[in-house]
């Protein structure tokens, strides 16, 4: 798709919905008054979205988040954030056509905080340094945030609510199974891995707001075609129970998932509805739920209790819960 075709679209879709606001999304007025407040945080999530269908879910997201009445804070990017060739590195046509455009500096004024894929490593040799470059950039300004390949954010600034703790999933006992090209690495070092782990457990062992919440782009525990991530189930998952992390956001699998598992106080929230091809589910257990939908998720922090909402393209709410400080939580759609 050309810029001048994306611009063309955007201005077409601004034209057809500014006529009303409340038409933007198919929410209920309950659910509009619980997720979006004057005192509220809230930011919107996704992952996979680097392809095929991503103008489709950034419309929607477009939409969902000026029928919100204000911006969202910023952006969750789960990984996978381009998929095939990127030619040109920092200068590549697809930083504009993948990210600029889709997601607009006017809509999305916040913030874009990024975390890596296993395509981002796969499918453009070094690419993964590409994006950690662009985001450094001094010739630039640029939402696009990425200071390592992990990394902490406290917001809002003063008086944070939620940790997000940054993290990349890209070890070679997870993306060598995925992928087997010979004489390739696309993963973390063993060394870079290791000092992650430090660095994650000294983080969740320090002083965090109210809530926290860790982001990486594999999931732990998956009820669609990955299924779980086993090294993540034996070193993540432990580490995430014994410091009373609220949730686990992620992407890889293509729908959007909650899990809530018997042993665990921790939440599991796939969003890797994003843009590309869906994924086949699998019967999902005992306190799953599981959208084989295009979509993305909106994360709202208010009073004490953080409501996550999938949001489907099309703009309706196809699962919602939230979850109080104390890990007590309900479903609400």
């Amino acid at each position: 798709m050309s810029i001048s075709s994306v611009i063309s679209r955007r201005r077409l879709i601004k034209t057809l919905f500014c006529s009303s606001v409340a038409m933007r999304v198919n929410l209920s007025s309950q659910l509009m008054g619980q997720e979006v407040d004057a005192s509220s945080l809230d930011l919107l999530a996704l992952g996979d979205f680097g392809s095929v269908n991503q103008y489709s879910v950034a419309e929607a997201m477009e939409k969902y988040a000026q029928a919100m009445g204000k911006p969202p804070a910023g952006l969750l990017m789960l990984g996978d954030n381009f998929y095939g060739p990127m030619p040109d590195g920092v200068k590549s046509k697809r930083w504009q056509t993948g990210f600029s455009l889709p997601y607009p500096a006017s809509v999305f004024p916040g913030p874009c905080w990024a975390i890596l894929g296993n395509h981002d490593y796969h499918d453009t040799p070094g690419n993964e340094q590409v994006q950690l470059n662009y985001a450094a950039s001094l010739d630039r300004k640029t939402r696009w945030t990425m200071p390592g390949k992990y990394y902490r954010v406290d917001l809002p600034a003063e008086n944070p609510q939620v940790t997000f703790l940054m993290i990349d999933t890209n070890w070679e006992s997870i993306n060598r199974p995925i992928h087997a090209d010979a004489g390739r690495v696309f993963w973390m070092s063993a060394a870079e891995q290791a000092t992650q782990q430090a660095w994650l457990e000294k983080e969740l062992a320090s002083k965090r707001a109210p809530f926290t919440v860790v982001c990486g782009h594999h999931p732990i525990f998956s009820d669609a075609k990955h299924g779980d991530t086993k090294p993540l189930v034996e070193t993540l998952a432990p580490l995430l129970e014994k410091h009373d992390v609220h949730v686990y956001l992620c992407g890889h699998d293509h729908d959007l998932q909650h899990l809530e598992l018997e042993g665990h106080k921790t939440s599991f929230v796939v969003s890797g509805g994003g843009g590309a091809l869906l994924y086949e589910n699998k019967a999902p257990r005992k306190g799953s739920v599981v959208k084989e939908v295009y979509g993305f998720t909106h994360l709202s922090f208010r009073e004490n209790r953080l409501h996550i909402r999938h949001i489907a393209e099309d703009g309706n709410v196809v699962h919602a819960f939230s979850k109080g400080v104390n890990h007590d939580w309900k479903t609400e759609v």
